[in-house]
C-alpha cells in the first residue's frame, strides 16, 4: 500500500467521525428535554401552559445558547420560544431540575430555571421586572425530573 493510499484512508476515516459526530450528540446539543406538568404552569411572555408534556430544546445557535423553544409533545405546535440567561448551580445531577416559583393557590406555578442532566450550568427563565419582584417572595422549589428517552 503506497503512502498516498494510507493518507487518503487516514484523512477518509477522519472524515466519516466529523460528519458522524455532531448527530451522536445531538441530544446534548440542543438539551432536548421532555416535561410532563400535572398542571397549569407560567412561563414568561405567555399567560399559561395547560398541563401535559412539552419538549424544550436550545435553539440551534451557535452564537446564543440561550433561546429556549417549548413544542407540544407531537412536536406539531410551537408554543414558545423564550430567551434565558445562564445559571449555575453548585453540583450537577443525573437527572433534569426544573425550579419553580411556588405561587398562592389560585396562580399556576412559575417556571423559573431548567437544568440539563450533567450540567453545572442552566437557563433560568427572563420575567418582567413586575413579576420578577413578585416571584421573589414566593419559596423557590426544585423538582428532579426522571430522564425520558429522546424524540421519536
Amino acid at each position: 500500500m503506497s503512502i498516498r493510499s494510507l493518507f487518503a484512508a487516514f484523512f477518509g476515516a477522519i472524515l466519516v467521525l466529523v460528519m458522524l459526530g455532531p448527530a451522536a450528540r445531538a441530544d446534548d446539543w440542543n438539551e432536548m428535554t421532555k416535561l410532563t406538568f400535572n398542571q397549569p404552569i407560567r412561563i414568561p411572555g405567555r399567560e399559561v401552559l395547560p398541563a401535559g408534556s412539552y419538549w424544550f430544546v436550545l435553539a440551534n445557535s451557535v452564537a446564543d445558547r440561550d433561546i429556549v423553544q417549548i413544542y407540544s409533545s407531537n412536536w406539531h405546535h410551537e408554543y414558545a420560544i423564550l430567551l434565558t440567561q445562564p445559571t449555575i448551580r453548585p453540583h450537577a445531577t443525573d437527572y433534569t431540575v426544573v425550579q419553580f416559583a411556588e405561587r398562592p393557590h389560585n396562580q399556576p406555578e412559575a417556571l423559573l430555571k431548567w437544568y440539563y442532566p450533567g450540567r453545572l450550568t442552566g437557563q433560568e427563565f427572563l420575567y418582567s421586572a413586575r413579576r420578577e419582584r413578585a416571584f421573589s417572595h414566593d419559596i423557590h422549589e426544585n423538582v428532579l425530573v426522571k430522564p425520558f428517552a429522546s424524540r421519536s
